[in-house]
C-alpha cells in the first residue's frame, strides 16, 4: 500500500513538472520565414518573400521584433516586341516594440518604432514613433489578445519629395489561437491616424507544424493608405505560403 502511495506521489510529482516546463515560457524565440513563387508561359514572374519574427520575454520587459521584405521581378514585352525583365514589386518593413510591465505584468508601457520603403507605392518612406498604454486582455493556454494604443509622430516623404510629417493616434491588436499542438491561428491589425493620411495593416496567418521546427505558413496581408496621389491604389494585398524555420 505504501509503495503505490508513493508510486502515486512521483508520478504526480512528474507530472507538474513536465505541465510547469509546457507552459514555461522562453526567454527568447525567433522564427524565419521564406516563400518563393515563379510562373512561365504567358506570363514570367518571380515572387520572394521574406520575413524574420522574434520575441524577447524579460522580468520587467515584453518586446517584439519584426523584418520583413517582397520582391517581385516579371518579363514584359516593350513597345518594340522585345522581352525585358521589369520590378514590380520592392518593398521593406521593420518594426520594434517594447513593453515595460508594471506591478501587474498584464499592464504595461509601451515604446514603438518602424520603418517601411515600398517603391511602388505613393511614398519614399514612411517611419513611425509612438508610446503609451499596452495591455493583455486574455491569457490562456490556447487564447491570447493584447492590445495598444498611445499618441506618436510619423516622419513621411511622397515619391515627389514632399514632406507629410505628422502627429498620429496608433492603435494595435494582436491575437493568437493555439488551435492544435502542431497548428496555429494568428491574426495582428494597427492603424496610424493621422491629419495627413491613415495608415492600417493587418495580417491573417495559419501556421502548420510540417516536421521538428520546420513549419508551412498560409498568410494574407493588407496594407491601406487613406491619401495617394492620383492613379496609386489605396490597398495593397499580399496572399503567400511559406516555409517557416523556428530557431529558438
Amino acid at each position: 500500500m505504501k509503495k503505490q502511495m508513493l508510486a502515486s506521489l512521483i508520478a504526480f510529482s512528474m507530472s507538474n513538472v513536465a505541465f510547469a516546463q509546457d507552459d514555461e515560457v522562453k526567454p527568447f524565440t525567433m522564427e524565419g520565414e521564406l516563400g518563393f513563387i515563379s510562373t512561365t508561359g504567358n506570363t514570367d514572374t518571380t515572387s520572394i518573400n521574406a520575413g524574420i519574427t522574434a520575441h524577447q520575454e524579460l522580468e520587467n520587459w515584453s518586446n517584439d521584433y519584426l523584418v520583413e521584405g517582397l520582391y517581385r521581378q516579371e518579363t514584359t514585352e516593350d513597345e518594340n516586341g522585345d522581352e525585358e525583365d521589369v520590378t514590380s514589386a520592392q518593398k521593406f518593413f521593420a518594426s520594434a516594440q517594447g513593453n515595460y510591465k508594471l506591478d501587474n505584468p498584464d499592464y504595461r508601457l509601451f515604446g514603438f518604432t518602424s520603418y517601411e520603403d515600398d517603391r511602388f507605392s505613393n511614398f519614399n518612406y514612411q517611419a513611425t514613433v509612438a508610446a503609451g498604454w499596452n495591455q493583455k486582455v486574455l491569457k490562456n493556454k490556447r487564447h491570447t489578445l493584447e492590445y495598444s494604443i498611445g499618441p506618436g509622430y510619423a516622419f513621411v516623404e511622397t515619391q515627389e519629395g514632399e514632406s507629410q510629417n505628422s502627429m498620429i493616434i496608433r492603435a494595435s491588436t494582436v491575437y493568437s489561437w493555439k488551435i492544435s499542438d502542431t497548428a496555429k491561428f494568428s491574426q495582428t491589425a494597427s492603424t496610424e491616424i493621422g491629419d495627413e493620411n491613415t495608415k492600417s495593416r493587418a495580417e491573417s496567418a495559419l501556421t502548420a507544424t510540417i516536421s521538428g521546427n520546420l513549419s508551412m505558413r498560409l498568410s494574407f496581408k493588407l496594407d491601406h493608405n487613406s491619401q495617394v496621389a492620383e492613379g496609386v491604389e489605396k490597398l495593397d494585398t499580399e496572399t503567400a505560403v511559406s516555409l517557416v524555420y523556428n530557431f529558438f
